[in-house]
């Protein structure tokens, strides 16, 4: 796992220009990415690590923004880029707002998929997070999505419930699994 930077932002512009998103609920960010990149490439790096929430209004999948929340991301990288991982969270408590999924959010490329990037990834986010005062992490997967659910269980991930997704993030059954970091 790395530090987005600029020597590392080429990788990344590969993976978005193959058609690969960085958020899997809106194939559309990719091109949104490679906006922003081409726009202002240092102003993209800043807000990779946003932990006052300063950055730019988040789009849901219905199309509606919402306020960002304090996080940052990191890029999966095994001498290339392979995928990256997210986490989110609102200051002073492990609860989140209605439109938001999970803490932690996280994508492999679909050349790099099944070789250990977002579990390793995951491992080595949840000391961050622990910094960042959160006593656990909640973590959404899909129900088919075995292998996203395998990620989270080998980090020791536990099922809280199967619950529908709002509106404004799909709709949908989803799976919450929860890690405790105390």
């Amino acid at each position: 796992m790395v530090i987005p930077s600029p020597e590392h932002v080429p990788g990344y512009i590969d993976a978005l220009q193959r058609r690969w998103s960085p958020d899997t609920t809106r194939p559309a960010a990719a091109a949104e990415e490679l906006q922003r990149i081409e726009a202002d490439p240092e102003h993209f790096l800043r807000e990779m690590d946003d932990r006052e929430a300063r950055g730019s209004a988040i789009t849901l999948v219905n199309g509606t923004t919402v306020p960002r929340l304090p996080g940052f991301r990191r890029w999966m990288w095994d001498g290339e880029f392979c995928g990256s991982i997210g986490l989110r969270w609102q200051p002073g408590t492990t609860e989140l707002p209605a439109h938001c999924l999970g803490h932690i959010g996280y994508t492999v490329v679909p050349w790099k998929r099944n070789r250990g990037h977002a579990t390793d990834a995951l491992r080595q986010m949840l000391p961050l997070a622990r910094a960042e005062g959160l006593s656990s992490v909640d973590i959404v997967a899909e129900p088919d999505n075995l292998v996203s659910q395998r990620v989270i269980q080998t980090n020791g991930g536990m099922l809280v419930e199967e619950f529908t997704k709002t509106e404004a993030n799909g709709g949908g059954t989803a799976l919450l699994y929860r890690i405790r970091l105390s």
